[in-house]
């Protein structure tokens, strides 16, 4: 055990939690929690939901990790469709979590998750039993920063600005996942500490090294929802003029693509649609050679650690954290919304020879393995944490 249960009790808020919600922030308050309780750690969690909620995550947890978890759900913000909905949403909730969160025993440090501690960053000086305790944010894409594909999208980063940096500059540390993220970070709140530390993934996605093969024909795949900011309308617009400088090569879709924006003349080009079964995704990962993720911001996707742990290689915008994860060991890094940059990967990675693909694959499960697997990250997590609680 990296710490013993007494020394740390800690408290963590988010805006969901996977398997009730979906999305990168709620899997990583799961699998977050889920790891501390398995080093030991007592660890509550507030999150948007009901008592019948509570039970469905309980049975995602492990007998020894239910004796560390407490799961305490707070009554979601009604759902309000207006302009700036979502902040009025996230503020609300933060009030009603606070409520609770004054008659909590002192914990000895809250790790908040997006908006979740809005309110509480506003009044904790009023909170005897939370005054002194270090509250640390993890806003994890801070995609608000990061370059828009659009005047509309822009317009929507301009808006949600000011909410986030009046969170930021009241933390007591931020959690950065690292890359152009800190950077993000210093500039906002230069001074305020900051911890990089990664997401993770669990280990049964690792494929061994022994069974990478290359495909005669490159096979490529993308995998997500057709919204703006993943570029796919980026790859599309690639692969529909690339005059037969991809014919020998197979390019794989994962998400809900919709028809009309389907490429039909292709011949080597498949959509899977929408796929909720883990074990088929990893299947189709372990059959194809290289992850295109052309986003123009990210956080630190956890489809491509999927992807490198199944043995891809990796074609991606640097933005974000994804330098953290992919650099020319392991594929190709490209400035988003360069489509000529997009489509010269995608040429060199068909050109390459199958030893030199293969060692790029290879390279990317050994990140994994030394770096993204989640008890590591849960042990990284504590340990900056009691650094944090030392320091003060």
């Amino acid at each position: 055990m990296f710490l013993q249960a007494p020394q740390l009790n800690l408290i963590i808020l988010t805006d969901g939690i996977y398997p009730i919600h979906l999305g990168g922030m709620q899997k990583h308050s799961w699998y977050l929690a889920k790891s501390l309780a398995a080093l030991g750690i007592k660890t509550k969690v507030y999150f948007p939901g009901k008592e019948s909620d509570s039970q469905i995550i309980n049975n995602s947890f492990s007998k020894s990790e239910k004796e560390n978890l407490t799961l305490i759900p707070i009554a979601p913000s009604p759902s309000i469709n207006f302009p700036g909905h979502y902040l009025l949403e996230n503020y609300l909730f933060s009030k009603r979590l606070l409520s609770s969160l004054e008659n909590e025993d002192k914990p000895v440090f809250v790790y908040a998750q997006g908006f979740s501690a809005w309110a509480l960053l506003n009044r904790r000086k009023k909170l005897s039993n939370l005054t002194s305790t270090p509250i640390g944010i993890n806003f994890h894409g801070l995609e608000m920063f990061q370059k828009a594909p659009n005047f509309k999208i822009k317009l929507q980063h301009l808006f949600l600005r000011p909410a986030t940096k009046f969170n930021i500059k009241r933390a007591d540390v931020l959690f950065s996942l690292g890359g152009k993220l800190t950077e993000i970070h210093k500039k906002i709140a230069p001074g305020t500490a900051i911890s990089e530390i990664p997401i993770g993934i669990t280990p049964d996605w690792l494929i061994s090294p022994d069974a990478l093969k290359t495909n005669n024909s490159k096979r490529f795949v993308f995998i997500g929802r057709y919204e703006r900011r993943k570029g796919i309308e980026e790859l599309s617009y690639v692969l529909k003029t690339s005059n037969h400088s991809i014919d020998n090569a197979e390019f794989h879709f994962i998400g809900p693509i919709p028809e009309n924006k389907q490429i039909k003349d292709l011949p080597k080009v498949k959509y899977y649609g929408a796929i909720n079964d883990e074990n088929r995704i990893k299947e189709i990962l372990r059959n194809c050679d290289v992850l295109i993720c052309p986003s123009w911001s990210e956080g630190m996707p956890t489809v491509i650690l999927e992807a490198m742990a199944s043995g891809c290689a990796i074609i991606a915008t640097d933005v974000g954290a994804v330098s953290e994860q992919v650099d020319a060991t392991n594929g190709i890094l490209i400035e988003p919304g360069n489509k000529p940059e997009l489509k010269a990967a995608i040429e060199r990675m068909i050109a390459l020879p199958a030893d030199q693909l293969l060692e790029m694959k290879k390279a990317s499960i050994k990140r994994v393995e030394e770096k993204f697997l989640w008890d590591k990250v849960a042990e990284l997590t504590i340990a900056e944490i009691k650094k944090i609680i030392e320091n003060r």
